[in-house]
């Protein structure tokens, strides 16, 4: 990844500041894009101690500015190798107690920004010889998963469009794979842990640093796809298959959960 040129979608804060750091690392150029100026400028601000870095204040949710982000990483660095589709957002509980609105920005954010993206990147990767494209998708998207139905429907079509776009672009140099974490120890969950159900934190839960280094080793090639932790990839897959044994044992999986989560909750209270 020396002098590579990566751009990272929810880039200020969390899984998408953690594969920013390991990337600058490995002597990747960074374009992060975020919504919120004031932590992508300080994340900016610190990773140009050890190589060059733009901060890109734009919101994916709005198809509005898709090329406007591009041709502004273009202008910059002259060249673009890879894209990280990581922004993400999740308005969670079930269907019926949440508006349209939240459920279609879902679908923007988590499905339809990263399609869009990765469609208009491509000119650029083949310009530069060839890069990749690394989705952050989730174990949501392996399994029907109950309070998070539109979220899991958005990982999940996100999961079938990086295996299909793999196959369209693999004789011409371009890696396209993704990651797939469970839980993942960042704000994205843990601000908001009093609203997540007691069932997702019955998997174990994985740090961001641990999801950033799967993201650098989809974007070499190196897999496909990068589920963790694994056993609950084995699981979640398991749930898919066997829909009658996953209603059976989640009241039992809830419940490990809700022990787990009051766990977490203490420690947060802690700090």
């Amino acid at each position: 990844m020396q002098d590579k040129v990566v751009i990272i979608t929810g880039g200020s804060a969390g899984i998408g500041a953690a594969a920013a750091r390991y990337f600058a690392a490995r002597g990747a150029k960074l374009a992060l894009v975020a919504r919120k100026p004031e932590a992508l400028n300080a994340l900016v601000a610190e990773l140009q101690a050890q190589t060059e870095a733009l901060a890109v204040v734009a919101d994916v949710g709005d198809r509005s500015q898709w090329t406007a982000i591009l041709e502004q990483v273009q202008q910059h660095f002259g060249r673009i190798d890879v894209l990280v589709n990581n922004a993400g957002v999740h308005h969670r509980g079930d269907v019926a107690n949440n508006d349209c609105d939240g459920l279609v920005q879902m679908m923007d954010v988590n499905l339809t920004a990263p399609i869009a993206l990765s469609r208009l990147v491509i000119p650029y990767l083949r310009q530069a010889g060839g890069g990749a494209i690394v989705n952050v998708a989730s174990l949501a998207g392996f399994a029907p998963l109950q309070g998070a139905a539109t979220y899991a429907a958005g990982k999940a079509g996100l999961r079938a469009f990086s295996y299909s776009l793999a196959d369209e672009l693999r004789d011409e140099g371009i890696v396209v794979g993704l990651v797939c974490p469970g839980p993942v120890d960042t704000g994205f969950i843990m601000n908001e842990i009093k609203d997540v159900e007691g069932i997702v934190f019955a998997q174990p839960m994985s740090s961001a640093e641990q999801v950033a280094e799967a993201v650098y080793r989809v974007a070499q090639g190196e897999m496909l796809e990068a589920a963790l932790p694994r056993i609950s990839a084995v699981l979640s897959t398991i749930a898919y298959l066997f829909p009658g044994f996953r209603r059976k044992m989640r009241p039992a999986m809830n419940r490990k959960g809700e022990k787990n989560k009051l766990k977490y909750l203490a420690r947060a209270a802690g700090k």
